[in-house]
């Protein structure tokens, strides 16, 4: 299992640096808003509403915004608690940590691929 995260490093780490842009660009972002500044007034309570989520989601782009949003963290997630658990003295485990781990963020993304298209 240890060559075969090996051979995918370069992609996990592809996918490891924009989890952790859209993180944090996007994430934070979206947490202010919803957060703050809708329960402050500051935006408007129906900038959020359901018809504008939905004219949103139903755009290509919108679509892939949002899968970014789902997938991209989950394997930013998936590396930082396997930096976690080498750093805690796993590298005996690492093989089957890692892969436990890349296989959390893939069925997550293949779950989230689903939803996308479905709405």
């Amino acid at each position: 299992m240890k060559q075969l995260l090996l051979r995918f490093e370069p992609v996990i780490w592809l996918l490891f640096g924009a989890g952790l842009s859209i993180g944090t660009m996007l994430l934070t972002g979206f947490v202010l808003i919803v957060g703050l500044a809708i329960p402050l007034g500051v935006v408007p309570a129906d900038a959020l509403s359901y018809e504008r989520a939905h004219m949103l989601a139903s755009n290509v782009i919108g679509r892939l915004v949002l899968l970014g949003l789902i997938a991209l963290p989950l394997w930013k997630g998936a590396h930082h608690l396997r930096s976690l658990s080498i750093d805690f003295n796993g590298e005996a485990r690492d093989g089957a940590v890692g892969g436990l781990l890349y296989l959390v963020a893939i069925i997550g993304s293949v779950g989230g691929i689903l939803a996308v298209v479905r709405l």
